[in-house]
């Protein structure tokens, strides 16, 4: 059973109202925004959902739960919208090479078949998606940093297995000791 199994995904959040026909500010934290259409629910907790009526994406605003006035929309404001990690790979379609974050992390990292670390999160810093590593503890005996970031790019990513849960980079190294 997947440590996921039942654990929820935070995917995007419903932000302030604007004008006055129930619009509300929609920031996407996902990288999957065909998963919002007219009609999609989503949990805003362990039991309720809400459903999206209308979505602008063009303009960041969507409308819920068939509201219409501001009033009503206001106790959803800074609601954060889950799925599930079993919706998200029904849902959302990878490109070949592609990897759910979520896939990546609890990898480990090797450069070499040295053990570098074990992946931590992915941060997304401007366009560069980078595996956030916590330095194995013998490399922190050693004097280097606790943790370090690799981008998740070529050259620096040569290979992932998911299903044995470890990644391959080159040029790791380096980075962890300038770190």
């Amino acid at each position: 059973m997947s440590k996921h199994f039942n654990q929820l995904l935070h995917i995007a959040t419903i932000g302030k109202t604007v004008g006055i026909k129930g619009d509300m500010k929609f920031h996407d934290k996902s990288d999957f925004p065909e998963q919002f259409k007219v009609g999609s629910s989503f949990l805003i907790n362990k039991k309720d959902k809400i459903t999206l009526t209308d979505v602008n994406y063009e303009r960041g605003l969507v409308k819920i739960n068939n509201l219409s006035n501001p009033q009503d929309c206001k106790k959803f404001v800074n609601a954060k919208l889950y799925t599930t990690y079993e919706e998200t790979r029904k849902t959302c379609h990878l490109e070949e090479g592609e990897h759910f974050f979520f896939d990546l992390e609890d990898c480990q990292v090797y450069e070499d078949g040295k053990l570098l670390g074990v992946v931590k999160e992915i941060d997304r810093i401007a366009i560069t998606n980078y595996l956030s590593i916590v330095t194995d503890e013998s490399l922190v005996e050693s004097g280097l940093p606790k943790s370090f970031l690799v981008p998740f790019i070529e050259p620096f990513k040569v290979g992932v297995d998911i299903d044995k849960k470890i990644i391959t980079v080159s040029g790791a190294m380096d980075i962890l000791e300038a770190s």
